[in-house]
Parts: structure tokens; sequence; C-alpha cells
């Protein structure tokens, strides 16, 4: 029965891969966050999830993987599953499909350097950033971002009805998007605890319509994660 339900289950995900790539109006999409508000109470069963939950870096990664790649990576370093078992999900020899899961792998392991360990540091970090975006800092924000930075934007719907950019790299660019899109939102920002690391979220009127992870290296902001869709973004314990 497990075999049998994994098959299944594997095979509508790479159904759904695949009808995703054929899809041109579909935009980059980030995984639904996984927060708490600092100063907030929070249960058991959500800090289990934060532990648990795999990077959003990794997600980042694996969206980048082609379909029978992807799966047979999550398969078989994930679930420990044999490659004799993932290759006819995939439509290939057990051969082929290893060979899947190794160019998967290395490109999973070519992902930035890992986000500083203490929390701490990357708190100031953050707050750093919070601070030169409230005042509209342009220089102040230079200095906290990396100059490769890449900011993701997830509004989902509204974003490819206004025609809004999907990803914004460089220092530059993106400190002159949080000053002109995102400035009126920085002073509904509240510190957030993110897929486990420091994050902000933004509630005007004490109701979640942002989340912003973010990746701390070298004592500046690596990468930023705006997630702002409305289907994937709600307080803790809602639905």
């Amino acid at each position: 029965m497990r075999a049998w339900l994994t098959t299944i289950v594997a095979r509508l995900a790479l159904d759904e891969l695949r009808a995703r790539q054929t899809r041109p109006e579909d935009r980059p999409s980030l995984p639904e966050p996984i927060f708490t508000v600092d100063g907030e109470q929070d249960g058991p069963e959500r800090e289990a999830l934060v532990a648990d939950s795999v990077g959003l870096a990794l997600l980042v990664v694996l969206d980048t993987l082609t379909p029978p790649e992807r799966l047979a990576f999550v398969l078989h370093d994930m679930f420990a599953l044999p490659f004799e078992e993932i290759a006819p999900i995939v439509g290939r020899t057990p051969v082929a499909t290893r060979q899947l899961a190794s160019r998967a792998r290395r490109r999973v392991q070519r992902t930035p350097p890992d986000p500083e360990a203490d929390p701490a540091e990357q708190r100031v970090v953050v707050d750093a950033f919070l601070t030169a975006a409230r005042e509209g800092d342009f220089d102040a924000l230079l200095e906290v971002l990396d100059p490769e930075v890449v900011f993701r934007i997830d509004r989902g719907a509204h974003a490819a009805a206004e025609r809004e950019p999907a990803v914004v790299r460089g220092a530059e660019q993106a400190a002159g998007y949080v000053l002109t899109r995102g400035r009126r939102f920085a002073r509904y920002c509240r510190p957030a605890t993110v897929n486990g690391s420091p994050g902000l979220v933004v509630m005007p009127a004490d109701r979640v319509v942002g989340v912003i992870g973010f990746t701390v290296a070298n004592g500046r902001v690596l990468e930023l994660d705006l997630v702002a869709d409305p289907k994937k973004v709600h307080a803790p314990g809602t639905t």
C-alpha cells in the first residue's frame, strides 16, 4: 500500500510540475512561509513545523530543477526510496534516474552560504534594514544589503496584473524597490521569526498582509523573500 500511494502521489506531483512549466502566464512562486510574530505565544505544533521545515533557500533551489530531477532527488535523498522504484515513476532506467538525482544534488549543494548561526546577529542586520527603510535612507540600505543581493517577490495574481517584477537583483536595484514601493509599508512591519530565522511581517490593523524572510551572511542581507500572496499569508493558527 505504501509503495502504491507513493507512486500515485509522485506521479500527480510530476504532472503538476510539468503543467506549471507549460503555463507561461504563471510567475515564479515562493513557498508558504512558516512564521510567528515576536512576542506572541505559539504552540508546540507550530514550533515543530518551524524546526522540521525545509529551508526556504532549498525550496527555491528545488524550483530550478527539472520535474524529473526534482522528483528523483526528493524521493531518494529525502524519503530513501531506491532508484529501482523511482525509475518507473519518472520514465527512466534506474541508471538514468541515479544520474538525475546526482545532477539535482550537485545543484542543491551549490546553494548560497549558510546564514550566520547567531540569531541575535541576524536580528541586528534585519533591524538595520527596517530602520533604513522607514527613514528612506538609500545609503543605509546599501550598507546592509550585499552587492549581489537577490530580492524575490511573490504577490500572486496581483503582481501579474500590475506587471510587477518577480525578482530584483543587486543592492541598488533592491534598495530602490524598497524605497519606491515598500516604504509606505515599513511602518507596519513587526519583528518575526520566519522559517526559523529573524524576519519581518507587515501587519496594518493587526492583519498580516506580507511576510519577509531574510538570508544573512557576513553581516549583510544576501537574500530577501517577500510573500504577499493572500492565499499563502495568514496569521499562525488561522486558515
